[in-house]
C-alpha cells in the first residue's frame, strides 16, 4: 500500500469567496490487497466518518462516510477543513487509519487456524 496526501488552498463562493484547506488522498493497493477486498467483500466497510467544512446543518452523516470502495482503482479522496490546523490533524488521523486498514487486511488475507488452551 502506497499513500499519498497533500495539501491546498482553495477558494470557493461567487461573492464572498471563502478559504478551505483541502486534504487529497491517494492509495495505491497491491494487487493482493486488492484481491483480500474483493474475496471478503470489505468494500462497503466504513473507515472514517467525517464532515467537511462546507457541509449543511441538514446533510446526511452518511454522505460523507469514507469506505474502503472510495480508495480503490487509484481514486482520489478531496476533503476540505476550515483551517490548516485542521486540516493537519485530519493529515494524522488518516495516517492511523491507513495504518490500522494494513493490519487489517492482512489479518482478513488466511483464515484462522485452531487454538488450544489449557487454564
Amino acid at each position: 500500500m502506497r499513500v499519498s496526501i497533500s495539501h491546498n488552498t482553495i477558494r470557493k463562493g461567487f461573492l464572498f469567496k471563502t478559504t478551505y484547506y483541502e486534504v487529497t488522498l491517494s492509495v495505491a493497493l497491491t494487487h493482493e490487497e486488492k484481491q483480500i477486498i474483493r474475496q471478503r467483500n470489505l468494500q462497503k466497510t466504513k473507515l472514517v466518518d467525517r464532515r467537511p467544512a462546507t457541509a449543511r446543518n441538514d446533510d446526511r452523516d452518511e454522505k460523507f462516510e469514507l469506505r474502503v470502495e472510495h480508495l480503490m482503482d487509484g481514486r482520489v479522496d478531496r476533503f476540505l477543513c476550515a483551517t490548516p490546523s485542521k486540516a493537519k490533524i485530519y493529515e494524522e488521523n488518516l495516517i492511523l487509519m491507513l495504518q490500522q486498514m494494513k493490519h487489517w487486511l492482512s489479518d482478513n488475507a488466511e483464515t484462522g487456524s485452531s487454538t488450544v488452551i489449557e487454564l
